[in-house]
C-alpha cells in the first residue's frame, strides 16, 4: 500500500448488491491504512439495486476532482466499467490482475478501477487496490499524446451531443 503522505485526496468507492460485501471490506482496510474514503453507496444491501445509481456519482467525483481515484464494484465489474467510462475524464478499467492495475495508471493515467465482487476474493481486491493507489502516471510524451487523443474524442462528443 502507498503511504498516507503520498495520498493527495480522498478515494471514492461505490458498489451495488453484487459488490456490497467487498466494498465494506475494502473501505475498512483502506481506512485502517490511512486513506480517507468517500462512500458513494449503496450504503445498505438491497438485492435489486442498480450499479449506475452509485457508479455515476463516483465517476463524476473522479472527473471533477472531488476524489483523486475511484473504486467501483459490481458483480462482475463489467457494468461498473461500462458506465464509469461514459463520464468524460474518467479512465476506468476492469481489473483482476496486478500487471494491468499498475500499467493502467503508469501508461494510461487510469483513475478508476472496477472490480468484480463475485469474481475476485477480498485478499486480491485489497492487493489490487493498493497497487492502484500507489501507482503514479509516467508523464512520457507517448502517454500524454495518447491521452490528448482521448480528450479530443471526449470534447468532440460534448460538442456533438451537448454533454
Amino acid at each position: 500500500m502507498t503511504s498516507v503522505q503520498d495520498k493527495i485526496q480522498a478515494i471514492g468507492i461505490a458498489a451495488d448488491h453484487g459488490g456490497f460485501v467487498l466494498k465494506k471490506y475494502l473501505m475498512k482496510m483502506l481506512k485502517d491504512s490511512g486513506y480517507e474514503i468517500i462512500d458513494f453507496g449503496n450504503k445498505e444491501l438491497i438485492s435489486f439495486d442498480d450499479y449506475p445509481d452509485y457508479v455515476i456519482p463516483l465517476a463524476n467525483a473522479v472527473s471533477n476532482g472531488t476524489v483523486s481515484r475511484g473504486i467501483a464494484i459490481c458483480g462482475s465489474g463489467v457494468g461498473a466499467c461500462i458506465v464509469a467510462n461514459k463520464v468524460p475524464g474518467v479512465r476506468a478499467c476492469l481489473i483482476h490482475e496486478e500487471f494491468s492495475t499498475r500499467q493502467g495508471v503508469e501508461d494510461d493515467d487510469m483513475n478508476l478501477i472496477c472490480l468484480g465482487g463475485r469474481v475476485i476474493d477480498d485478499a486480491l481486491a485489497l492487493k489490487l487496490s493498493g497497487i492502484f493507489l500507489a501507482a503514479k502516471f509516467i508523464d512520457l510524451e507517448r502517454h500524454t499524446r495518447r491521452l490528448a487523443k482521448i480528450t479530443e474524442l471526449e470534447n468532440l462528443q460534448k460538442l456533438k451531443y451537448g454533454n
